[in-house]
Formats: C-alpha cells, structure tokens, sequence
C-alpha cells in the first residue's frame, strides 16, 4: 500500500494552502489540496502575528480540503532569512551543526541566539577536505510563532524547509540554463536563482502583488476589492485600461529592478554565468502582460512552469479546483518532495 508523506503547508501573507500526496506507483500523487483565507495582517513580511487567526484557519483548511494527515512539512519566507555561500570543515552532521554558530557569528544580520541555522552542502569534493555549501539562517522567534500556530490547530510539525528550496525542487528546469525561479505573492517575491538544480542566489524581496493593488486603489480612488479586479482584469495591457495599465506599470517597476538586482548579484559574486530564464510562478504571475514585460526588461526567455511536472494530479474529480488553485501551488509541492526525498 503506498505511504502518505507530510502535507506541504504553505503560509502565506493572505491565506494558507496546503497539498497533500502519496506515494504511488508511478511516483507522487496528489490526494487533497485547498486553501483559506487570512484575515489582513495575520502574517506580515513572513512572521505570523496573530497565530489564533492562522490556528483558525489551518484548522478550517483541513476540514474543508478533507485532509487526512496530520503532519505537515512547513516553508518558511522572511526577507531576514540568510543564505550564503560558504566553505567548512568536513564534520559528522551533529557536530557539523555544533560548530557552525561560531563559524558564522560574524556573517549574520541577528545574534546568533535568535536564529536558526542549518547547512545545505553542495559539493564535498574539495581537495582541501572542506565542503561547499549554503549557510541557513532564519529568525528564531519567527519560526516558533509558525510551529506554534501549527500545533494549536492539532497538526505535527515533521520538518520546517525553505519555501525558497521547495520552489526549486517543483519548478526547476534541470539543463545547462541558468534559470531564475521568481514567485511572486501577495506581499513577498521569492528569487532563486540556480544552475541545473544547484541553488546560486536565494532571496526574499518584500514585494509583491497586494503593492499593486493599493497603488491603483489610491491612484484611482477604488476599493480594494475594486482595484483588485482591475489588476487582473487589465495588468499591464493598455488596450483594456491605459489609465490602469500605466499605474501598474508603475507599481511593478520597483519589483523589476529588484528582480535585475538578483540577477546582477550572480556576477558580482565573480561567477562567469548570466541568468537566460526566468521562470514565473505565484499568484503575481497571473499579471495580465507582466511576463512579457519582464522578459523584454531583463532581457531573458520567461516561462510559465508546471507545478505538477513532477506529480500526478488528483485521479478522480477535482481537476477544476485544482487548476485554479495551481498558480499558488508550488511551494506546497515542493514541500512534499522534500519530505519524499
């Protein structure tokens, strides 16, 4: 009988989505999926600020999607989350883990004692007996507040990843391009930039989708909601709405220079690669004309990826819901490939 592995639960800064799979034999299957709304400010900048709101709402998500385990493999998103390139000592991983608050005390933005660390290696053939690998480090309080608000909604934590990780192991693209996952939500765009699945550059910009929305509800005395539908409806397409169509423009022009920023990184990090692809995902990628735009700006090929490329999708019904479900869809996948791994 084929294993259930954790959920991927993906917390977000408007809802909360979850997929769940097992194992077949054909490889992973999707067997639920959902998502529910937060109310705002919930979840700011990655941090869960009121974790009755998001108990609340883990709790509904896993009747309403009728989700049966109850273990989950969280993502975490937060623009003070480091991770950086380094070389160490080839050790056993306890006291690998042991050693790295004294290695890295100086090359952190917080105290050691309010982060978490960890180690992603990626080459341990160095002649010199060292390791290559990716330093981790997430803010400590932030982690908790997520674990916490988890395990009050009767849910087991059975591993804490990167949302940034996860979205390379769904969306990835595994040739001698260079590519640049950029998944764009509500209030936070994650970049991850890598070359034939070994993760280069990794970070959290605090910009995203909802940014749009207020500026066209300010520029054009909208509601919310108002402005929200005319962001999906027009985006960047001057024949449907020039008026909107140019405060949009305006309103991504900050995320597109950060985005070329991260692509700029790749070589000031004294790398001899360009990035040639960017890959969309998110809810931000729905933006009417905002890949084209970002090809044409950046000067890359922009695609679209399948979240489901390395699933199987729900074997009976549901295949609607789904399908509106999948532009936010990625990092609770990838979550459960890394369970799976």
């Amino acid at each position: 009988m084929a294993g259930a592995n954790p959920v991927g639960l993906d917390i977000g800064s408007v809802s909360v989505r979850a997929v769940e799979t097992a194992r077949g034999k054909d490889g992973p299957v999707v067997t639920n999926f959902g998502q529910v709304a937060l109310p705002l400010g919930a979840v700011q900048a990655g941090v869960v600020q009121d974790e009755k709101a998001v108990t609340q709402a883990l709790r509904h998500l896993w009747v309403t999607s009728k989700i049966r385990n109850r273990e989950v493999a969280v993502g975490i998103s937060n623009p003070q989350i480091v991770v950086r390139e380094m070389s160490v000592a080839k050790l056993p991983d306890k006291e690998l883990r042991q050693s790295l608050p004294f290695q890295v005390r100086d090359m952190l933005p917080l105290p050691v004692e309010k982060s978490l660390l960890d180690f992603y290696p990626l080459d341990e053939s160095a002649a010199d007996g060292n390791v290559r690998g990716l330093l981790i480090a997430a803010p400590k309080e932030a982690v908790i507040a997520a674990v916490q608000a988890i395990e009050r909604a009767g849910l087991r934590v059975a591993r804490v990843d990167l949302a940034s990780f996860a979205l390379l192991r769904a969306l990835a693209y595994l040739d001698e391009t260079v590519e640049a996952i950029v998944d764009i939500g509500a209030r936070a765009t994650t970049v991850v930039i890598h070359a034939n699945g070994e993760p280069l550059i990794v970070r959290t910009i605090p910009r995203g989708g909802a940014e749009v929305t207020e500026m066209i509800a300010a520029r054009l005395g909208a509601t919310f909601a108002e402005a929200e539908s005319l962001k999906c409806r027009v985006g960047l397409s001057t024949d449907e709405g020039p008026e909107t169509a140019e405060v949009v423009r305006e309103a991504v022009r900050p995320l597109i220079g950060e985005i070329r920023n991260s692509f700029a990184y790749l070589t000031a990090g004294g790398r001899n690669s360009r990035v040639a692809r960017l890959a969309l995902s998110g809810g931000g990628a729905l933006l009417p004309g905002l890949m084209d735009a970002l090809a044409t700006q950046l000067g890359v090929e922009a695609v679209l990826p399948d979240p489901t490329m390395r699933l199987r999708e729900p074997r009976r019904g549901g295949r609607h819901r789904f399908d509106h479900f999948r532009a936010s869809v990625a990092v609770s996948i990838g979550l459960t490939l890394g369970a799976a791994a």
